[in-house]
């Protein structure tokens, strides 16, 4: 199976730390006014996905969730989760401390498409 949403080993440890401090922890990635379209990172229960969030994979034991549309725009491409230099969605817990998550993404390969996770419902 072909994962929708993998992490390099940094965006692993970061979110290792996280959840050593908060618990359970889940992303959710939208297009949102505030911070743009960046992974914001939550303690599970803090916030719920809505109706129209569909859930990409799993990464480390935190869900990952993207906003329909904008998965419209990646339906056919993978996301990566990675940590570089800043401060974080301003709602997400990785906000003020130095390093936030960002995602890029990478097309499929025509061999790799028919072996994608599907997502399915928040």
């Amino acid at each position: 199976m072909t994962e929708r949403i993998v992490a390099t080993d940094a965006a692993n440890q970061y979110i290792d730390e996280l959840r050593a401090e908060h618990g359970p922890l889940m992303f959710l990635l939208s297009g949102g006014c505030c911070d743009g379209s960046v992974p914001n990172c939550y303690k599970v229960g803090e916030v719920l996905p809505g109706q129209t969030m569909l859930k990409l994979g799993t990464i480390n034991g935190a869900d990952f969730y993207l906003g329909h549309q904008e998965f419209q725009y990646y339906e056919n491409s993978q996301l990566i989760l990675d940590v570089k230099p800043g401060n974080g969605g301003d709602f997400s817990l990785d906000c003020g401390r130095g390093k936030a998550f960002f995602t890029h993404s990478r097309p499929f390969t025509d061999d790799e498409l028919p072996s994608v996770r599907p997502v399915s419902a928040g």
